[in-house]
C-alpha cells in the first residue's frame, strides 16, 4: 500500500539566508523534536567558494508507537539519512531523507524545500511532501500506515513553529539580518531546477488557508495539493479550477484523492462541452420563468451565507415542465447554481472570511400530490442528480418550513437520490409558525424574515401561480394532442453534443389514459390492493364539461368488467356500509380542472376510482400504487389535491 502526503506552502516572512541560519541550529537535536536522538554528519561538501553545500546525515529517531509494538518488531529507534543540497546563490534548500532502518519491507521518502519567495525576495517558502510505501512489516501494516500519517502530521505542525523559536532565538543574540550571498566573479553559478517553484502553489500558504478556506487538518492540507497537482495532467483543462472547488470535490468523496479527482474531471469536461462558463453572462430568463417561477435570491443569512427562497408549495410544476421543457427546466437550476458560487465569492470578499456555501429557504405550503406528478418528479431527480454531480458542498444548509402531512412522500421519493451527506444539512419545521419562527431565528436575523412567513421583509420572488396552457410547447391544449417533453420511466438521461439532455418526446397518453364518456356514463378502475399502508395516487384532466370523481373501498370480490356502459353499481346486493365504503367524499371537477390526490389503502381490500359524467366529458387519467415498504412516518390525512387549470386561475392550493 502507498499513502501519499503533501502539505501547502509555507511562508516565512524572513529573508531566506536568516531562515538557513534558524535551520542549522534543529541540529543535531532541538527541544522541539523529542523523537530526533541524534543526528550524525556522514558527509559534507562545498562547491564554487561556497555557493553551494551538500550536506548527508544519519539520523537516530525514537520510535513513536505504543510498548508492545516496539517489543514485538524489537526496536527502540530507528535510522533515517538526510541529504541536504543548498544553492545559496539560487537561494533554494532541497531537503531528502529516506528510511535506513526496515528498508527493504517499508520506504519511506520525504522531500522538503526552502526557497525565495517568487513575489517578494524577503520572505522564504517552504514545502513538505513524503510518500510511504509499506510492502511487509510484521503483519502491522495498518498501524505502520497510521503511524506514518501521524509522524507526517506532527512535523508539519512543527516545522514552523521551530524556525520561528530558533529565528526568535537569534533575535535575543542580537541577529535579526544575514548578508545575501555573492557569487565572486570567478565563479560560474550553477543553474538551480529548484529556482522557479509554481506561482500557482505559492497561493496555497497558511495566510490563503486561513483566509479562503477556513480550519483545515494537515492531512486535508496534504491530499488538498496533491489533487491540485493531479490537475496537472489533465491534457485537455482549459483553466484550473478554484482551491475552493477543489476543497469541495475532495469533501464530496470523503477527502479519497483518486475518487475526487475522477469526479472533478468528469464535472470539468461536462463544463467545457456544455458551455457552463458562459451560463451567467449569456442566460435570459424566458417570460414564463419571470411571471412564474416561485424563487429568487433573498440577503444572507447570520453565517453570511447567501439564501435563496423557493416556495415549492406555489410551483406549477407540470406547466414549467411542458412549457420549458427538460432541458429549459434544467439550464434554470444550472444558472441558479452558477448565481450562487458567484454570490458566495462576493460575500466572502466583502465578509473577508471563508466561505464557501449558501443557504436554501424551502416553502412547502400548498404542497400536495400535485406536486408528485410523475413526469416532474423524474425531471426533478435528473436535475438533483446533475447538480450534486457538479456542485458538490455548494449547500450549506436547507430550512424546510412549513411542511404539510403530504410531505412525506415526497421526502422518500426525493431523498433517496440526495447524497447522505447534503441529507444531513436539511432542517424541518411543521405549520406551527412559533415554533418555525424561533426555529429560523437561529439562522436569519429578524430584519430579513420573509413577509410570507410573517416577517418584516418584503421578497421580490413571484407567488408562482398556474402556467397558461397557451404557454405549454404543444398545438393544443385539450386532449388527445397534449404532448409534454416529459422523462420516460425506461429512457436514461444522456448528454450528447451540446444539448443538456436528449430526452425521447412522449405522447402524453404512453403516460395517460385517454377515457371519452357519454352524458350519464361512468368509468371506473378496480385495484386490488394486498398491501397494507402501500399509497394510491392519481391525476386526471377534465375536459369538455364536469365530472364527479369518487374513491370507494370494497369489500366483496367483483368480477372484471369489460363493458363501460356496465357500472359495479348495477350488480344486486351491492350496498354501501355492507360491502363497499366510500373512502373520499365525492368531488365535482369542473371543466379544464387538474386534480391530483392520494389514499393510504390501510386495508386489504379493492378501491374503486369512479368517475360520472352528467353531460359527456373527457379524462386524461393516470394513477399510481407506490410500495408501502417505500414510506415511513406518519402519513395520515393525506389531503388531496384539487386546481383549476384555466388560465385566469392563480391559485394551485389545496382545496
Amino acid at each position: 500500500m502507498v499513502q501519499k502526503f503533501q502539505s501547502p506552502v509555507r511562508v516565512y516572512k524572513y529573508p531566506f539566508e536568516l531562515v538557513m541560519k534558524a535551520y542549522e541550529r534543529r541540529f543535531p537535536t532541538c527541544p522541539q523534536m523529542p523523537i530526533v536522538l541524534d543526528c550524525e554528519v556522514i558527509k559534507d561538501e562545498s562547491f564554487e567558494k561556497g555557493a553551494r553545500r551538500n550536506t548527508s546525515r544519519r539520523c537516530k529517531l525514537a520510535v513513536d508507537a505504543p510498548y508492545i509494538f516496539k517489543k514485538l518488531i524489537g526496536v527502540d529507534y530507528v535510522y533515517f539519512l538526510q541529504h541536504n543540497y543548498l544553492d545559496m546563490g539560487n537561494r533554494t534548500l532541497s531537503i531528502e531523507a529516506v528510511n535506513e532502518s526496515f528498508s527493504s519491507r517499508i520506504e519511506i521518502f520525504e522531500r522538503c524545500r526552502y526557497y525565495s519567495h517568487p513575489d517578494n525576495s524577503e520572505w522564504t517558502c517552504f514545502d513538505q511532501s513524503a510518500t510511504l510505501d509499506i510492502k511487509n512489516f510484521f503483519g502491522f501494516e495498518h498501524s505502520m500506515e497510521k503511524m506514518g500519517m501521524k509522524q507526517y502530521t506532527q512535523t508539519t505542525l512543527k516545522g514552523k513553529e521551530i524556525i520561528e523559536f530558533f529565528i526568535s532565538q537569534l533575535r535575543e543574540e542580537g541577529t535579526t539580518y544575514v548578508e545575501r550571498w555573492t557569487t565572486p566573479a570567478d565563479v560560474l553559478r550553477s543553474p538551480s531546477l529548484d529556482s522557479a517553484p509554481d506561482h500557482h502553489n505559492i497561493l496555497l500558504d497558511g495566510d490563503f488557508i486561513a483566509r479562503n478556506l477556513g480550519k483545515l487538518s494537515p492531512m486535508q492540507e496534504s491530499k488538498l495539493l496533491e489533487l491540485r497537482k493531479m490537475l496537472d495532467g489533465v491534457d485537455d483543462l482549459e483553466r484550473l479550477p478554484s482551491y475552493q472547488t477543489i476543497m469541495r470535490f475532495l469533501a464530496a468523496r470523503d477527502w479519497h484523492v483518486n475518487q475526487a479527482f475522477t469526479m472533478l474531471r468528469d464535472s470539468l469536461r461536462w463544463r467545457r462541452e456544455h458551455h457552463i462558463d458562459a451560463l451567467l453572462p449569456e442566460y435570459s430568463k424566458p417570460a414564463v420563468v419571470v411571471e412564474h417561477f416561485p424563487g429568487g435570491w433573498h440577503h444572507h443569512d447570520k453565517d453570511g451565507r447567501p439564501v435563496y427562497i423557493l416556495r415549492l408549495g406555489h410551483m406549477d410544476v407540470k406547466g414549467l415542465l411542458k412549457s420549458l421543457g427538460m432541458e429549459g427546466l434544467l439550464r434554470l437550476a444550472l444558472h441558479v447554481c452558477e448565481e450562487g458560487v458567484q454570490k458566495i465569492n462576493e460575500s466572502a470578499e466583502r465578509l473577508e472570511k471563508p466561505l464557501l456555501h449558501w443557504s436554501l429557504l424551502v416553502d412547502l405550503d400548498g404542497l400536495s400530490m400535485r406536486h408528485l406528478w410523475r413526469p416532474g418528479i423524474r425531471a426533478l431527480l435528473y436535475i438533483i442528480e446533475t447538480v450534486e454531480r457538479n456542485y458538490p458542498e455548494t449547500m450549506g444548509r436547507v430550512l424546510v418550513v412549513r411542511a404539510p402531512r403530504v410531505f412525506p412522500i415526497a421526502w422518500t421519493i426525493v431523498s433517496a437520490f440526495i447524497d447522505e451527506h447534503t441529507r444531513s444539512k436539511f432542517v424541518f419545521y411543521g405549520p406551527d409558525s412559533t415554533q418555525m419562527k424561533d426555529g429560523l431565528a437561529q439562522y436569519l436575523d429578524e430584519e430579513i424574515m420573509p413577509d410570507f412567513l410573517g416577517g418584516p421583509c418584503k421578497t421580490m420572488i413571484h407567488e408562482g401561480g398556474l402556467v397558461p396552457k397557451m404557454l405549454y410547447k404543444t398545438n393544443s391544449l385539450d386532449g388527445h394532442d397534449d404532448v409534454a417533453a416529459v422523462l420516460s420511466p425506461t429512457t436514461e438521461a444522456r448528454v450528447p453534443g451540446n444539448s443538456f439532455t436528449a430526452i425521447h418526446q412522449h405522447d402524453h397518453q404512453n403516460l395517460y389514459k385517454s377515457v371519452e364518456l357519454k352524458p350519464g356514463f361512468t368509468h371506473e378502475l378496480l385495484i386490488r390492493n394486498d398491501d397494507p399502508k402501500s399509497v394510491l395516487t392519481w391525476d386526471f384532466d377534465v375536459m369538455r364539461n364536469d365530472l364527479h370523481f369518487t374513491l370507494y373501498r370494497v369489500t366483496q370480490e367483483l368480477p372484471n368488467k369489460n363493458d363501460s356502459a356496465v357500472s359495479y353499481f348495477d350488480l344486486q346486493d351491492f350496498v354501501e356500509g355492507v360491502n363497499y365504503f366510500r373512502e373520499e367524499p365525492t368531488l365535482i371537477c369542473r371543466h379544464k380542472e387538474s386534480v391530483q390526490g392520494s389514499h393510504i389503502m390501510n386495508h386489504n381490500d379493492s378501491y374503486l376510482m369512479h368517475w360520472f359524467s352528467p353531460s359527456g366529458a373527457q379524462l386524461n387519467i393516470f394513477y399510481e400504487v407506490l410500495s408501502s415498504a417505500n414510506y415511513k412516518g406518519s402519513m395520515t390525512s393525506l389531503q388531496s389535491a384539487f386546481s383549476s387549470n384555466s388560465s385566469a386561475s392563480s391559485s394551485i392550493l389545496s382545496r
